[in-house]
Order: C-alpha cells, then structure tokens, then sequence
C-alpha cells in the first residue's frame, strides 16, 4: 500500500519549489482531517464519561457545542475519582507498550524529533498519541489539546516525508508543516498555527524556511476542519471597541502579571514530573492512573479545574 502511494506521490510530484507547496496541500487535508476526527471522538468520549455515567454537566465555549443531546443520569461525584485514574491507567498501558515517546504533551517529543531525530516519527505515534489523549482529556485530565495535535500533526508529517524517502532537511519542514495544520485546525487560527509551528523550536529564532509551507498547511487544514465543524469562534464575545488610550496601561499590567504566572507554571510543571512522578518506583505503565486519582480528587473540590478548562473560559 505504502509503495502504491509513494508511486502515486513522485507521480504527481511538481518539480523545484512546487514540491513543497504540493507536499503542503496533502498534508493540510490529513492534519484537518485528523484535527477534525480527534475533536469529534474527544467531545464524544467527555459526553459519555461525565454527562452519561457521572451525571456531571460540562460547559463548553459558544463555538464548539458538538453534541446537544440531554441524559438524565443522576449526579454521582464518587466517580469524579473512577472515571480520571480508569483514563490514566488505559492511556498508560496504550502509550507505554506500543509508543513510549508518545508520552507528555506532546510538544517537547515534536521539538525532540525534529532536532535529535532528522525529523523521523514513528508511523504508529500519531495513532498511539491520539487515542492516549482522547482518553485522558476525555476523563477529566486537566490538559489542552495543543500538545497532543502538534505531535499528530507532526508525525502524520513525518510519515509522508519517509514513505517518499526524502532528505532529513524536507522531513523536518514536513514534520513543520503537520504540526502548523493540526494547530490551526484544532484552534481554528490558520495564522497562528503557522507561525507556533516555526517559533516553539528555539528561543530566540524562526524556522523561516518552513514559513511557507506551514501557512499553506495550516490554511487547508483550517478549511477542512471548519467545512466540517463550521467557522465560528471558539469563544463568543461581545462586540468590544478600543475608546481610551489609558486602557493600554491595564493590559501592561496583565503582562507584568502572567509572564511571571507563566514562569511559574512551566517550572512547577517539570518539578512534579521530574522529582515526583519519575522517582516513583512502578512501571511507568501506571503512573499516569495516580496522576489521574490526583485529578480527580481536585476535580471533587474544583469540579471546573477537570477538562481543558474552554467551558470555563467561555
């Protein structure tokens, strides 16, 4: 099948600098649709877990009410601690027996791959870290999707890279490029995708010569995936106007205030993984059921601090 494909590929295949715009489109339509399953299995998976079996409402932002049917189960907040730690224990034995780099968030494995590993992602991690994080988010595990649909992206990037047998150099901007389509698709911002995509790799620089192809990708990823779920915000709001310089100074504040909230955060993030979570002595296998027993016991005080949190916002 693999070799039908490449077959197919290098058939079509523009010459020069059309290759990239041409690889670009192919992977836009696979992170869209891959975006687009993802978002629907996720919502369909929280629906059941909570609204079906917990008799717990979940809110969600204006622009992404999937599903709009009603159940009538009764409240029962002991399985606010069930339902996370069963999420935790099936992601564990997912990941870490079939894909053991298909771990974290996702986006330091999609840094990791393209700086140490020419790009190369194995074909079964895109899968692997899909189902992984439908599970996990699906039961409660207070995380975003970002992570997880950069490194689908990118690994259904590097795959089409590697079954045409292309130079590390054109793996790595596919690779770019899946991640900018999963992105702008799942966020619904074509530009924004692209422009994360190319600048989350290093601290003071862009990926530039991947700028291009990661617009193309984001942009018909982003079309796919609103073909689909429509175009609509993520988030309604009022109709806001700009009237007095002096606002300005409030939002300086809320800068001064969130880079050091996010500071914080990142560094108290990897404290808890590297000095807890790797030091216990189990299967790694396991470990992600007591993260999730963790959740869920914050979950019963804070039942708004489980899920992804857009509800909330909204």
């Amino acid at each position: 099948m693999f070799y039908r494909l490449k077959e197919i590929f290098y058939f079509f295949k523009p010459p020069g600098a059309g290759k990239r715009v041409f690889f670009s489109i192919i992977i836009g339509i696979i992170a869209g649709a891959g975006a687009a399953a993802f978002f629907y299995l996720l919502e369909w998976g929280k629906f059941f877990a909570f609204e079906v079996l917990a008799g717990t409402h979940l809110t969600s932002p204006a622009g992404e009410r999937l599903i709009h049917a009603v159940v009538h189960t009764p409240s029962r907040p002991w399985l606010w601690f069930i339902i996370p730690t069963v999420g935790g224990l099936l992601s564990g034995l997912i990941v870490y027996s079939f894909a053991p780099e298909a771990e974290g968030h996702g986006t330091d494995a999609m840094i990791n791959a393209f700086h140490h590993l020419k790009g190369k992602i194995r074909t079964r991690v895109p899968y692997v870290k899909g189902i992984a994080s439908i599970i996990t988010l699906a039961t409660g595990g207070s995380g975003g999707r970002e992570g997880p649909i950069a490194q689908i992206g990118a690994g259904f990037g590097s795959w089409l890279g590697q079954i045409l047998k292309l130079s590390p150099k054109e793996i790595r901007i596919m690779l770019l490029s899946g991640t900018a389509g999963g992105l702008g698709a799942i966020f619904r911002a074509p530009l924004g995708g692209a422009i994360t995509s190319v600048e989350i790799l290093y601290r003071e620089d862009f990926e530039t010569e991947a700028i291009i192809p990661c617009i193309i990708s984001s942009v018909v990823a982003y079309t796919l995936y609103t073909f689909i779920f429509g175009n609509r915000p993520i988030f309604f709001t009022p109709k806001l106007a700009f009237s007095n310089p002096l606002e300005l100074i409030f939002y300086a504040i809320l800068g001064f205030v969130c880079a050091p909230v996010g500071y914080f955060y990142a560094n108290f993030f990897y404290g808890i993984r590297d000095r807890f979570f790797k030091k216990i002595k189990i299967k790694p296998h396991f470990k992600p059921a007591i993260g999730g027993f963790l959740v869920g016991c914050i979950g019963y005080f804070a039942p708004k601090a489980m899920g992804g949190g857009y509800g909330t916002i909204q």
